[in-house]
Parts: C-alpha cells; structure tokens; sequence
C-alpha cells in the first residue's frame, strides 16, 4: 500500500510544463529589450536635460568624504572615499522611467480592458438573470392559470 512517489526527473518536467516558468521567460526576455529602450530614454533625452543644467554624465557628480578623491578612469579609486551620489540618481531615475512607461502604457490599459470586459460579462449574466426571472415568473402565470382554469372546471362538473 505504499504510494509511489513521483522522481525528481518528472517533478523538474511538471515544473517546466506549468504555463508560469515560460511567462517568466517571456517577461525577462521582453524586460531585457525594454531595458534598451529605457537606457536611449535616458542617454537621449534626460541626460540633454541634466546637461543643461550641468554635466551630461550623471556619474560624474560625486562627494568626497576623505580628501583628496581620485578616481580612475576606469572607475577604480585611487584614494579617498567617493560617494557617487549621480549614479544613484541616474539608476533612479531610469527606475521611475521604466515604471511610468510599463504602468502607463501597458498596465493601466490592461486594466480598463479588463474592466471593460468585466462590467460586459457582468451585465450579459444580468440580462440572463433577469431573462430567467422573467421565464419563471410567465411558468407560475400559466400554472396559476391552470391551477383557476381546472378549478373552475371541477366546479362545472
């Protein structure tokens, strides 16, 4: 009466067959290509705008906690004790970016056609409820009707 238990093997292949592991290979994929259009967002038109006001380069604002900072071009410091607040703001900013565009270009309209969709199915169900509150209410007429007309027959008899 022992239950066999299933092997890793079919396990791992129930895993790769559920419908979540290849959405989520999807949404990386189309994350990773999303990523180059939010960078040329950012390297095309936000860093022109910072560069009117400063530098174009966001990464070279910095603050220096230990003097004399020096960093070298390929970003190793070579003394001090840098902080690159610019990059942050930089990752931010590309971050509040890639949210706006993925909300207001794709979530907010799959919502209001999913609503839309809804507020449709919910309103055919209606029309059904009310088609079959209609269907019975005419079924009791014609029982009553029924009910009086053999009523009236026995009384004949």
């Amino acid at each position: 009466m022992s239950e066999k238990k299933p092997s890793v093997l079919e396990g791992f292949k129930t895993f790769l067959t559920r419908g979540n592991v290849v959405d989520l290979a999807v949404a990386v994929v189309i994350g990773a290509a999303f990523t180059n259009v939010v960078n040329s967002v950012v390297k095309g038109m936000i860093n022109p705008l910072v560069g009117a006001i400063g530098t174009k380069n966001l990464d070279s604002y910095s603050l220096c906690l230990k003097d004399p900072c020096k960093v070298a071009a390929d970003g190793t410091v070579q003394s001090g004790v840098p902080i690159m607040w610019g990059s942050v703001i930089g990752a931010t900013l590309s971050f509040v970016i890639t949210a706006a565009v993925v909300y207001f270009l794709m979530v907010l309209p799959m919502s209001k056609y999913l609503a839309r969709q809804e507020a449709r199915r919910k309103a055919k169900e209606g029309t059904h409820e009310v088609i079959e509150i209609t269907e019975l209410e005419v079924l009791k007429e014609i029982r009553d009707a029924l009910v009086a007309q053999r009523g009236s027959g026995h009384d004949e008899r």
